[in-house]
């Protein structure tokens, strides 16, 4: 096989971060209630699940690639269990965090309308932590790759593409669907 497992870890992992990012910024545009003719809330909120379920699939194929090829030796297990790998421990181990607070976004999203919302949010708020992991473990593991101008210009872009979402999302005025919300929450204590 050669290289061929290598360079597919690397390049499936370059695209869940792009679909992460994605997914992200669709994230945090949906919080506000975005919408309009031409993209009512149910298409953005499909869209954002859709490429949701895209990442965990250009995931598996990362995780898996980078398990089967013999060259690190890293086990299944590592790839969900963080901190346990003898290759790259802490930074393997943020990728395992990234990837179980994902899967974990994705069983809640599932099963949400089993969950209360305060579980189902308190999930969410956590997986914002997700893009930060993966991008370290992709910059500091990924080796030389990493330092490749085209990988640093990928990685900038996703950066300031979520930095934009983030101060949007700061500036921009609070639906009235949430602030009624809100109002309730802490008037119902």
């Amino acid at each position: 096989m050669g290289q061929t497992l290598w360079f597919a870890s690397r390049a499936t992992g370059l695209v869940a971060l792009v679909l992460l990012t994605m997914s992200l910024v669709l994230g945090i545009v949906g919080s506000n209630r975005v919408a309009s003719v031409r993209w009512p809330r149910f298409a953005l909120s499909g869209l954002h699940r859709n490429i949701s379920l895209m990442t965990v699939l250009f995931l598996a194929v990362h995780a898996s690639s980078a398990i089967i090829d013999p060259y690190a030796g890293i086990r299944w297990v590592d790839a969900v269990v963080p901190f346990v790998s003898s290759y790259h421990p802490f930074w393997l181990g943020l990728g395992a965090v990234a990837l179980d607070l994902m899967l974990a976004l994705i069983g809640t999203s599932l099963l949400r309308t089993r969950l209360s919302h305060r579980l189902w949010r308190t999930v969410h708020w956590a997986g914002y932590l997700v893009w930060p992991l993966a991008v370290v473990h992709g910059l500091v593991i990924g080796g030389k790759d990493s330092k490749l101008s085209w990988v640093i210009s990928l990685n900038v872009t996703c950066a300031l593409v979520v930095l934009v979402a983030v101060v949007w999302r700061l500036r921009s005025a609070s639906h009235p669907d949430s602030e009624a919300r809100r109002a309730a929450t802490v008037g119902g204590r």
